[in-house]
């Protein structure tokens, strides 16, 4: 492996949570009023939405209830069945742990999102390469599934959200291998010379998500993509146990994410016939950044910027009770919130049942002992990284070196096939 991409490399095995100042804000002032945004009338083409929750375990509650939050959404939109498919691994909803056995809430008082919502791909079918077919809408390369892919013309416009854990460059999926971010790139490139879209929007909750498009996501390609972070930060969750507000008592584990309660929250109130995209984009980044307190992230945005004066309805439709609905910033009604660093949620989940086990039990015992693994893991990554730079690059240099950073708007690494290798051999 040359040598010049090891420091790169090694940083992206540690995940420090940096500050790092926005993205300058390329709409800036020159938003389309609602008189001025696309007559309903005039939208040709239909609606496409892919939802990926990419991990499992009770303790990643959160990212299938997003998910299913945002079928309800869509579907109350407008959107057929057909024409959305999820990928979840549904292992929450009927799972030993939940306390309402059938239901999944995306918030303390919400209502079921779970009922409804299609098994397109579950358990071991969600995957990097059934995500990438049914995006192409190349039903041949689909192994197991529903066989529903994005079989989209020219003229339709397509929504594309996953929530999951992510690192620099990578994504998590709960069966198979990671997701890297140059293979999700060619993947879009692919879809559109193969001219099968007008416009995609994507959006994307994880830690370090910003790296996926920082650097490689081509501005000419009709794609807006919004982050849940920047390329160098967590993301966060909420709802969480012991934070405000707090999900039920009985639950144990986080109901929410931050980037995506905002964005979903949003849509369940508002007209999306008169709310753009960067309406939208600036509520969410403002909610997320949490009072750019440390308790918060920098939602960013990539790709064709220009597509973000598009209205929501053009992607999610619109729920009809909100036809009245005359927009405004509303993020002066939310309350304040207290989230969870992603990377922090399942310890909270792990010491909320050690808490709440009785004293001598096999509850207690089993919680505790999850608790202890999962702390241990931590640091022997974090040891082995050490370990690995100081071989490398000496006892002095080699903290030096892992804490190098690219310059800003820069891609991630040149060399993936040996991020991919390192990252195989770490993990």
């Amino acid at each position: 492996m040359p040598t010049f991409f090891l420091p790169t490399l090694l940083l992206l095995l540690i995940a420090f949570a940096t500050s790092v100042s926005g993205r300058r804000d390329l709409v800036g002032d020159f938003l389309r009023l609602p008189s001025e945004t696309d007559n309903d009338d005039n939208f040709k083409g239909t609606r496409w939405a892919v939802l990926l929750a990419g991990s499992n375990g009770y303790w990643n509650y959160r990212h299938q209830a997003d998910v299913c939050h945002a079928y309800q959404i869509l579907r109350k939109g407008g959107l057929k069945e057909e024409n959305i498919i999820v990928f979840m691994y549904d292992d929450i909803a009927f799972n030993g742990e939940n306390p309402r056995p059938g239901v999944i809430i995306n918030k303390p008082d919400g209502g079921d999102v779970y009922k409804g919502v299609p098994k397109d791909y579950t358990g071991e079918d969600v995957t990097v390469d059934n995500f990438f077919a049914a995006l192409l809408g190349n039903k041949s390369a689909l192994t197991g599934g529903s066989g529903k892919v994005v079989d989209s013309g020219p003229d339709d416009h397509i929504f594309v959200y996953y929530t999951d854990h992510g690192g620099p460059g990578v994504l998590g999926m709960p069966a198979g291998p990671y997701l890297y971010a140059d293979d999700l790139i060619e993947v879009l490139k692919k879809k559109h010379a193969s001219g099968t879209y007008k416009n995609l929007v994507f959006y994307l909750e994880a830690c370090e998500s910003g790296s996926i498009f920082e650097g490689l996501l081509p501005e000419d390609i009709n794609i807006y993509a919004t982050t849940a972070s920047n390329a160098e930060e967590s993301s966060w969750g909420t709802y969480c146990p012991g934070e405000y507000p707090s999900p039920p008592p009985e639950y144990t584990t986080c109901l929410g994410d931050l980037y995506s309660v905002a964005w979903m929250e949003d849509s369940d109130r508002h007209n999306l016939r008169t709310e753009t995209l960067h309406q939208q984009y600036k509520l969410v980044k403002e909610r997320t950044i949490s009072g750019d307190s440390y308790y918060g992230s920098h939602v960013m945005q990539y790709g064709d910027v220009g597509l973000s004066r598009d209205v929501l309805f053009h992607y999610l439709g619109t729920d009809p009770a909100n036809d009245n609905f005359t927009f405004v910033d509303e993020n002066s009604l939310w309350s304040p919130s207290k989230p969870v660093n992603q990377r922090d949620a399942d310890l909270i989940h792990f010491w909320d049942k050690f808490r709440k086990a009785p004293e001598g039990s096999l509850r207690k015992n089993t919680a505790q002992k999850q608790v202890l693994e999962a702390m241990s893991h931590r640091m022997h990554v974090d040891n082995s990284v050490k370990l690995i730079g100081k071989l490398l690059f000496g006892i002095e240099k080699g903290p030096e070196v892992l804490n190098a950073v690219r310059p800003a708007g820069s891609a991630l690494v040149d060399d993936w096939h040996c991020l991919k290798t390192m990252v195989s051999f770490l993990f």
